[in-house]
């Protein structure tokens, strides 16, 4: 498998966490809040709530990019 090949796994990776993440924690949803305290508060305009979905994706790729440590 080439590099490109390996990229494009690692980033359907990190937005199937993403997708995952997104949905247990009410992100970027129209919910009335989570009790977990991860959700964005339905006040939130739709460009904030844009903005910390790609927050979340930029952390579920460095998840998904961080070596294993033994």
């Amino acid at each position: 498998m080439d590099q490109n090949q390996t990229a494009r796994r690692t980033e359907d990776i990190a937005l199937d966490l993403l997708k995952f993440v997104a949905a247990t924690a009410n992100v970027g949803g129209k919910s009335t809040g989570s009790t977990t305290g991860f959700g964005i508060p339905t006040s939130a305009k739709p460009e904030d709530q844009v903005t910390s979905l790609l927050e979340l994706y930029a952390k579920c790729r460095q998840a998904v990019e961080a070596p294993l440590e033994d």
